[in-house]
């Protein structure tokens, strides 16, 4: 077989002439994706700096008397922030006897998804105080997914991640204060960690601190709560709300908390459903079931039931149906309805905790309780003990919402909380002690005083502490608590 003379050279120029399109095509869109994610960028600053002074606006048309950065007889329209300079923190720890306040825009780290038939209606709510509801604000866990920044004694809820001058848990505090006050703010937290949540918290009231032995995971914890409250007020509804979780957008926080009691006054158990940005795979998932048809709560949902953390083509199928919400852990529900399913699916641990309830106002006596009944109660989550065996039942509920939440769980998910420059790492702490060339997408923690310094690496997470150094990527940062249990088995506690 022959070709005319020059086809083969002919047909050689055109592939690479098509190549070179290809690749012309290529650079483009890469140059495009990146302007792209820039005007992104400044769009969410220019959005969290407009949230900000929307917030310090009503703030300064509130006649309220301030005092030390706090709101006295707030109704409770816009959060109370605390007066600070226009600085950013160097440090993620705080200092027990001198906080420094620091309001710097929080970029936003939320997109709400496309609702489609669960469009939400908008919930009027005249006031943030509300009658008869009970903050609980469980405060456990060691953060291992965050280690060596988050250690057992030091957890992360008693870190500043944001560089704004307060803890996880001090932000929580600020931001469920308007809807119970002092008085009806409690704390659920183990006795290593009870000083530093009392420097921290200097309000919270001595009584409505309690402090269990041992950690016995959320069911123990809120439940103990729960028995606590109800002994003081029987009519109690309580609420449930993680110390160390992450949220934006307090006016929807407020709305989807204020109609949530609405469903609990109907005898339900209900919780929160977190519109989701994208599939994730470090979330549980809620499946919406039927409208409830309550005129109090248009959004109010039955939950059909709980999924556990999916892989990523599970989650994307959620996702594309629409029906369902991240679980946020959040609960809200009467107390005496708590105690009445924890009785049904849990006797045992119901029995324990109304015990320990019944004598915890005598000092002696509690003590007593606790060292006979708290041991031999059972580690489980609320979720698997209480949640899931009453949505079957169509007990439980869920109201949809579209506040930013994150539950920084790695270190991955805190890198998206800070600013970066273009092409650069994210810093938590003082950026002086970092220096990059060619390094995008990671973490660093400059902890210990020395100088870190990259070169060519991308998404790498980096902390330097003065006893421990971690480096890993922000691909793996959920498998940090491995090494945390290596650790552990290879005698380093003492780091722990």
């Amino acid at each position: 077989m022959s070709f005319p003379p020059g086809s083969y050279a002919q047909s050689t120029l055109s592939v690479e002439a098509m190549f070179a399109q290809i690749l012309a095509a290529v650079h483009k869109s890469q140059s495009e994706i990146t302007e792209l994610r820039q005007e992104c960028a400044e769009l969410r600053q220019a959005n969290a700096s407009l949230e900000r002074q929307v917030r310090e606006g009503m703030q300064n048309g509130n006649n309220n008397t301030y005092n030390n950065g706090r709101v006295y007889g707030t109704s409770g329209f816009s959060t109370p922030v605390p007066e600070s300079p226009q600085l950013r923190a160097k440090s993620p720890f705080l200092s027990p006897h001198h906080i420094s306040s620091v309001t710097a825009a929080v970029p936003a780290f939320h997109v709400p998804s496309p609702l489609g038939d669960n469009a939400l209606t908008p919930f009027p709510c005249s006031s943030r105080d509300i009658p008869g509801f009970y903050v609980v604000i469980p405060a456990g866990g060691a953060g291992t997914r965050l280690w060596p920044l988050s250690r057992e004694g030091h957890p992360k809820f008693l870190l500043d991640l944001t560089l704004k001058g307060r803890s996880l848990i001090q932000a929580t505090w600020d931001r469920l204060l308007p809807l119970s006050s002092p008085s009806r703010t409690t704390v659920v937290a183990g006795p290593g960690h009870v000083k530093s949540i009392r420097d921290q918290l200097p309000d919270l009231i001595p009584d409505n601190l309690f402090c269990e032995p041992g950690p016995k995971d959320s069911t123990a914890a809120i439940g103990l709560a729960a028995a606590i409250l109800q002994k003081r007020d029987p009519g109690a509804i309580i609420g449930s709300f993680a110390a160390d979780h992450m949220i934006s957008g307090d006016d929807a926080f407020l709305s989807a908390i204020a109609e949530a009691v609405e469903v609990a006054k109907k005898d339900y158990l209900v919780t929160i459903g977190i519109a989701p940005s994208h599939p994730s795979t470090a979330f549980g998932y809620i499946r919406l079931g039927d409208k409830l048809g309550i005129t109090e709560a248009p959004n109010a949902r039955l939950v059909s039931s709980f999924k556990e953390k999916p892989d990523a083509r599970t989650a994307a199928a959620y996702i594309g149906t629409g029906n369902y919400r991240w679980n946020a852990g959040m609960f809200v529900t009467k107390a005496s309805v708590l105690l009445d399913l924890l009785n049904d699916y849990k006797p045992d641990v119901c029995e324990g905790l109304r015990k320990i309830a019944e004598v915890w106002d005598d000092e002696a006596q509690r003590r007593v309780v606790l060292a006979e009944v708290w041991p031999d109660l059972e580690k489980i989550p609320i979720d698997n003990a209480v949640a899931e065996p009453a949505a079957a039942e169509g007990k439980v509920a869920v109201v949809p919402a579209t506040f930013g939440w994150d539950d920084v769980g790695d270190f991955s998910s805190l890198a998206e909380l800070l600013p970066a420059e273009a092409n650069q790492p994210r810093i938590l702490g003082d950026g002086s002690f970092v220096l990059t060339e060619q390094a995008a997408g990671g973490i660093v923690v400059p902890g210990s005083g020395r100088l870190i310094t990259c070169l060519g690496v991308d998404d790498l997470v980096i902390v330097d502490m003065p006893d421990t150094l971690l480096v890993t990527t922000r691909a793996r940062s959920q498998e940090v608590k491995r090494l945390v249990k290596k650790c552990r088995d290879a005698g380093w506690k003492t780091l722990l």
